[in-house]
């Protein structure tokens, strides 16, 4: 095999863990490249061609690369192109809301293999580790998944998330805090936990909007407001791993509960809750609105898409709702602004598929608050891929740890 355990790693002579190091390279850069010749791997890894065809024989025979045509040449014969096999290796991909999961298996291409499965959880169900090992067993048998080819599990989760040790310091009952090791204890497999916000951040840096911009600020506005930073082109977690609690900052002196335990919360005025809260209570003192029109005696079926999807039909009480929201969301991004001067930012989350009504007043609230040569330098998107940018962001990860040598 290519990914041994610690235990193997340590009992290999030296020839042998050289070799199986120099594998492992390999499929590091068949993996950041798609497809190289064997004198490009040779230049790179720093070893002789034939060693390096040697190593892609065995690497052949074992299914995990495979040959993908042939590459140019400024003369003589083209070189060999290698690449990935599509079912040489895979990963397991979890993301958690704050009211439900969601599971898939990805491939080396970044390519998702199997459909999705949703299903209903939370950060504090003592029995989340039971339900995403089910659902990922459905998934295998379901889908003919080779077990053994799975390397690794990477769950993105809401929370105060320790990378290095998996605990979730947010998750109310401390039994339950080591994710990591309640997952690595279900699975046998490398395990890989990080915050929902830092990953879909990573997520948007490899594969979405923020590519190309090496400081980018990346928002998850949904229940609450996560918060991703790309600083340099890396990913920032912070001391502790706790960076990006956007969610948290004070924006209201005195201002109502937070699900935090403080007042005033940037998340007690502008998340997807605080939209339904004023919607509910619009509709019950019988604002003139489509939302009443439709949601009168229901308002427990109303649903944060609804108010949006009011407000780009005309809706004026809708349309308010999400200004209100925008203009929050803005006075706490100054602040963030400020700090990092980042050169965008990129909005994910249901919420943000408000687009314009929300785009709009965000500007506005930076206009209002930030250093006018910060912000006229800052570009504010909406993310096309934010449903899966979570997903995406924590399967690049987990291949960057897989073929990093910080395990062996």
């Amino acid at each position: 095999m290519i990914f041994e355990t610690t235990t193997e790693t340590k009992e290999m002579a030296g020839n042998e863990l050289k070799k199986y190091r120099q594998k492992k390279k390999i499929l590091q850069l068949l993996y950041s490249h798609e497809n190289l010749s064997g004198p490009v791997i040779s230049k790179r890894l720093g070893v002789s061609l034939p060693t390096v065809l040697s190593l892609m024989t065995e690497l052949t025979e074992s299914d995990f690369v495979e040959i993908k045509g042939a590459g140019k040449s400024s003369g003589g014969r083209k070189p060999t192109l290698f690449g990935l096999s599509d079912d040489s290796l895979f990963v397991v991909a979890c993301e958690l809301g704050r009211y439900s999961g969601k599971v898939t298996i990805y491939n080396p291409h970044n390519r998702q293999i199997t459909p999705v499965i949703t299903f209903e959880t939370s950060i504090d169900d003592d029995k989340l580790t039971d339900k995403i090992y089910e659902n990922v067993q459905e998934l295998i048998e379901n889908n003919s998944i080779k077990t053994n080819r799975i390397l690794g599990v990477g769950l993105t989760m809401p929370g105060l998330i320790d990378e290095e040790t998996g605990i979730n310091y947010t998750i109310k009952n401390s039994v339950f805090r080591n994710v990591k090791e309640r997952l690595e204890n279900k699975f046998g497999k490398m395990v890989y936990v990080n915050n929902d916000a830092r990953m879909q951040s990573y997520g948007e840096y490899i594969f979405g909007a923020a590519k190309g911009h090496p400081n980018a600020i990346v928002v998850n506005w949904s229940w609450g407001v996560g918060l991703g930073i790309i600083v340099g082109g890396k990913l920032y977690n912070g001391a502790n791993g706790f960076a990006g609690e956007l969610s948290h900052i004070q924006l209201v002196e005195n201002g109502n509960l937070c699900i935090c335990g403080k007042r005033g919360c940037l998340e007690t005025v502008t998340s997807a809750y605080v939209l339904l809260r004023e919607a509910v209570k619009g509709i019950k003192e019988n604002k003139i609105s489509q939302l009443t029109e439709n949601f009168s005696g229901r308002t427990d079926e109303l649903k944060p898409e609804d108010v949006i999807n009011a407000a780009k039909a005309g809706d004026e009480f809708s349309i308010q709702l999400l200004h209100n929201l925008g203009l929050s969301l803005g006075k706490g991004l100054s602040i963030t602004i400020q700090l990092i001067n980042p050169d965008i930012i990129v909005l994910g989350g249901p919420v943000s598929s408000a687009n314009q009504f929300v785009l709009n007043p965000i500007q506005q609230s930076l206009n209002k608050y930030c250093l006018e040569q910060i912000v006229a330098n800052t570009q504010i998107v909406i993310s096309d891929i934010w449903d899966k940018s979570g997903l995406l962001g924590i399967t690049a990860m987990l291949f960057k740890k897989l073929f990093s040598d910080m395990y062996h």
